[in-house]
């Protein structure tokens, strides 16, 4: 039997091999440091836990409407109106299994075969498969380290065709930690409207930022041709629990609402009570412990002389290893093999030449991992 087109076209996820090689190490019982973590490694907060206690006390464990609670999907429509001046309403949100099931339900909800969505490198691993998966092509545009990651504009530009539908921003950013600025941000949101795309905008890491307040396409746009995509995973240490969600204009909401409906029909029902609560949880500790754990990292890789991005928002630190006279790929698998330290290959977002080092991880951890990769590089 063949398999199916799109996914043979799909990349084989380049982090695989690492984690293989480092979960093949823990079972022989070599001390591992995993600096690859894309989560926070705090708990959930503990309001949090006993709502999601209280809801299945309370029997609250069957179907709900595919698209979220009305209670939940309420609380974040105010809570997005509030925050960005909008009048939003529950019938433009869909709360998903994470982020991820909200950027693909809106793909899926607006890609036709041939589109094209532009993609901004460093990206996230999983843009580029789930356009690929509704047969549709992604277009990429390098942002560079000199340019702070940011995407220059005119880039963007050359690479908009009859064809394009969409344009995937994600800030804070995950790999780099770049954070783009309102005037980035503005002139992103005048392209789509003079080409006419949607924009979507993926900003799970928005409650991490660290030298600046984070800007959502939302302040820029006010919701117009913009597909906002947020979660509970990275602010409040849910990425077990699996919930995200989309707001959108209501066409699109609800035909992204109708794919998922298909597809997962409503996401874990105890989940969503508990989310309720979140909104009621102050999870500042988590920024601040963050930010103290990035200025660890960054001072430490300063001392024994390694280049790296500093970065604004999210958890983690891309290093710059093209000094080293071999490529990322190496550089990982031989840092893992001979020093135990994992990272994850900057390829594996497109970024040859870099490694990215989670900081989403104890001070301790941290200390130790840079130690070895220090006598690694031979420093």
């Amino acid at each position: 039997m063949n398999l199916s087109k799109n996914v043979s076209a799909m990349p084989v996820s380049k982090t695989l091999e690492i984690n293989a090689i480092a979960s093949n190490l823990k079972k022989n019982g070599v001390d591992v440091v995993n600096l690859t973590a894309g989560e926070p490694d705090f708990p959930t907060p503990e309001p949090i836990v006993e709502a999601a206690i209280e809801a299945m006390k309370k029997n609250l464990t069957k179907y709900t409407d595919s698209s979220g609670i009305p209670e939940l999907r309420e609380k974040i429509a105010y809570h997005i109106s509030k925050k960005y001046c909008l009048n939003c309403s529950a019938d433009q949100i869909v709360v998903s299994n994470g982020g991820k099931q909200a950027i693909f339900n809106t793909l899926a909800a607006v890609l036709s075969e041939g589109d094209e969505v532009i993609i901004i490198d460093p990206c996230w691993v999983s843009y580029e498969p789930m356009v690929l998966l509704l047969s549709a092509k992604a277009i990429h545009v390098k942002a560079k380290i000199e340019d702070g990651f940011s995407p220059k504009i005119d880039e963007i530009e050359k690479v908009i065709s009859s064809k394009t539908k969409a344009i995937i921003i994600n800030t804070p950013n995950n790999p780099t930690g770049a954070v783009y600025s309102e005037e980035t941000l503005s002139k992103i949101y005048e392209l789509a409207k003079r080409h006419d795309l949607l924009i979507i905008s993926d900003e799970v890491y928005e409650t991490l930022t660290y030298d600046q307040e984070h800007i959502s396409m939302l302040k820029i746009s006010k919701g117009d041709r913009t597909v906002l995509i947020n979660g509970f995973s990275k602010s409040h240490s849910m990425t077990g629990w699996r919930i995200g969600y989309l707001m959108a204009p209501v066409q699109i909401a609800k035909a992204a609402g109708k794919v998922q409906a298909h597809i997962t029909s409503n996401i874990n029902t105890i989940t969503q009570y508990a989310a309720l609560k979140a909104f009621d949880v102050d999870v500042s500790y988590m920024r601040k412990r963050f930010k103290e754990r990035r200025e660890l990292v960054c001072s430490l890789l300063s001392e024994i002389g390694i280049k790296y991005f500093e970065p604004k928002g999210a958890f983690y630190v891309m290093i710059d290893v093209s000094e080293f006279g071999k490529n990322d790929i190496d550089f990982c698998k031989e840092l893992l093999n001979d020093y135990y330290v994992a990272l994850v290959p900057g390829s594996a977002f497109n970024a040859p030449g870099f490694a990215r080092l989670s900081f989403a991880t104890s001070e301790e951890t941290l200390k130790k991992g840079i130690e070895r990769i220090k006598k690694f590089a031979g420093r």
